[in-house]
């Protein structure tokens, strides 16, 4: 039998997207999370979606996809139109957490803008320092980060630790850090929609989608 919904998200959202859960009283909402390091090679991102919707295509009455874009180009989109299932809005997680309406003038006014979420805040070292080898290479730097000119962390949360941290991403890539208290943004009213079509309106379930 259906058992609501799912929400296939990308591993970099799955403390937030628990924590929407928990906060909101969504023990309908059941999460499979993807490797977040799929974002390393973006172009495998379409078939391992389609191989969970295709394992769980008769378990629930609406699944969710977590995922922007993020960098396959349109082919997650055409994944999804085949069956027949919403995305995230936007290109990237940085947007939709910043919602569009904030994000592209500050990408436009600064295109040269290193973002950080609380995700990458906190695996900082493994995804960026240690991927990029800079901590064998330190003089890769200069080589990778030499026309960026600032960081901008969009904060998800009011942490001082990953403040903290952020700074010193911020101070290894000698770079200025500016923090957005952005929250959830689109993450957040996204799934909230999600629920309230398929979970709370019980003819919206036997809606054409």
């Amino acid at each position: 039998m259906p058992d609501n919904i799912l929400v296939i998200a990308c591993g970099a959202l799955a403390r937030e997207i628990e924590t929407l859960k928990q906060v909101n009283g969504w023990q309908h909402l059941h999460l499979k999370c993807v490797d977040a390091a799929l974002h390393n090679t973006p172009d495998a991102i379409p078939a391992r979606i389609e191989a969970i919707l295709e394992q769980t295509a008769h378990q629930y009455e609406q699944r969710f996809v977590a995922y922007a874009d993020c960098g396959t180009g349109g082919r997650l989109d055409a994944v999804l139109a085949k069956w027949h299932v919403a995305r995230l809005p936007g290109a990237h997680c940085y947007e939709f957490f910043a919602t569009p309406e904030i994000f592209h003038p500050m990408a436009q006014a600064e295109p040269g803008t290193f973002y950080l979420t609380d995700f990458l805040v906190r695996h900082f070292d493994r995804l960026v320092i240690e991927a990029l080898k800079l901590d064998c290479h330190p003089e890769l730097r200069d080589m990778i980060f030499g026309h960026y000119t600032r960081v901008v962390y969009l904060a998800q949360t009011d942490n001082a630790g990953l403040r903290e941290q952020a700074a010193t991403a911020a101070a290894q890539l000698a770079l200025p850090l500016e923090i957005i208290q952005s929250g959830m943004g689109l993450l957040e009213t996204s799934l909230a929609e999600q629920v309230l079509r398929f979970a709370n309106i019980p003819e919206a379930r036997h809606a054409a989608y």
